[in-house]
């Protein structure tokens, strides 16, 4: 029979002690790098949706002016100091007509074909759309429009939203 004396036993192991405050240094590091990481995401949602309602905004105005520009007359709102929500312009003898869904996009709808299309985001919503009839005629056919977007991505301190006001007029 052999005995084992103590000393020769090496310690291969954790204590209790060693684990418990392991476990504790690495719980703190967890609930700091999450922490950082919600912010991340936050702040990377916030400026994906201030983005995309600004590109959203520019390109919008853009088009109104383009398609405004190019067009032959303005036929909707039809007398000076009318207001509407939609706007109706002529273009190489094709009416196309400016309005809000029923999901609040900014849509153009092609008088001869009926061919729709959503000139806004699908991360972004229209409201508020009017537009006012300044001048009419020839060289004043002007047409002051304001919309508010609105980002539909959800973000801790609320939805993204501006409002935009422009007059177009024809050249």
């Amino acid at each position: 029979m052999k005995i084992i004396n103590k000393k020769n036993i090496s310690s291969k192991g954790f204590t209790l002690i060693e684990l418990v405050l392991y476990m504790g240094i690495l719980m703190i590091l967890i609930g700091i790098l999450s922490s950082i990481f919600t912010s991340i995401v936050d702040v990377q949602l916030e400026s994906t949706a201030t983005s995309s309602v600004n590109q959203d905004g520019r390109y919008l105005l853009s088009k109104l002016l383009y398609d405004v520009r190019s067009a032959s007359s303005i036929t909707s709102p039809p007398n000076p100091g009318d207001t509407a929500s939609t706007m109706q312009i002529t273009s190489n003898s094709i009416i196309y007509t400016y309005s809000l869904d029923s999901s609040n996009n900014l849509q153009v709808v092609n008088g001869s074909t009926s061919e729709t299309i959503i000139l806004n985001g699908y991360d972004t919503s229209v409201s508020d759309l009017t537009f006012t009839r300044i001048g009419s005629g020839d060289s004043n056919d002007t047409v002051r429009v304001s919309y508010t977007l609105t980002s539909k991505t959800k973000e801790r301190s609320g939805q993204e939203t501006k409002s935009f006001q422009t007059t177009l007029g024809k050249q």
